[in-house]
């Protein structure tokens, strides 16, 4: 399993976060040397190193052993799969819902594989977009099922608190593979499934 969806490792300087979240608080008028302020660079530092945990990530190790021979061949599905994600342009959060749903070819997957699937593509910086093909294309590389279809309904953080400050907008996005894609059938199966028409 390789490609363009598993980025390298990267190796985060530990003393730079700290550093870095100093110069920040200064920067926007603060003193970083006052009460409240003192362990907030070791708190950002440990902040970080979680939210963006999924970039240490290995999805062959996440799927460990659990990948099983199975003849099952109708829909399986798994919804409401909390996410919480970093928006790459703002650094802020986006938090949703994730639904996620294949129909096996042989192979079956844990079930609480699927959202360690997707808790390793939503920590990391990210687009709603590109997180939904992500977490797809991870499945159809590891089951080669008949289909795979993931939608995520998600609120940013970037639009409701600046911007356009819209706090009641929710972004939806969809990735339907084989024959989510290619049956219209199945497809609004899934979607009557997951409660949206």
């Amino acid at each position: 399993m390789g490609g363009v969806l598993f980025y390298p490792k990267i190796k985060m300087p530990k003393k730079n976060i700290q550093q870095i979240t100093r110069e920040l608080l200064q920067s926007i008028g603060e003193n970083p040397s006052r009460q409240g302020l003192l362990k907030t660079p070791k708190r950002v530092e440990a902040s970080y190193q979680y939210l963006t945990s999924g970039y240490k990530k290995n999805i062959k190790q996440v799927l460990n052993s659990a990948l099983f021979d199975e003849e099952y061949d109708e829909m399986v599905v798994m919804k409401d799969l909390d996410i919480y994600s970093l928006c790459e342009h703002h650094l802020l959060p986006f938090y949703g819902k994730c639904h996620v749903a294949y129909i096996p070819n042989g192979r079956i997957v844990g079930l609480s594989k699927m959202p360690r699937i997707v808790d390793v593509f939503a920590r990391r910086l990210q687009v709603q977009e590109r997180l939904t093909h992500q977490i797809a294309d991870c499945l159809r590389e590891a089951l080669n099922p008949h289909g795979v279809a993931v939608v995520i309904e998600a609120f940013h953080l970037c639009m409701a608190m600046r911007g356009v400050e819209k706090q009641n907008a929710t972004c939806v996005t969809s990735s339907m593979l084989g024959v989510f894609r290619t049956d219209r059938s199945t497809r609004m199966e899934f979607m009557n499934l997951i409660g949206r028409k």
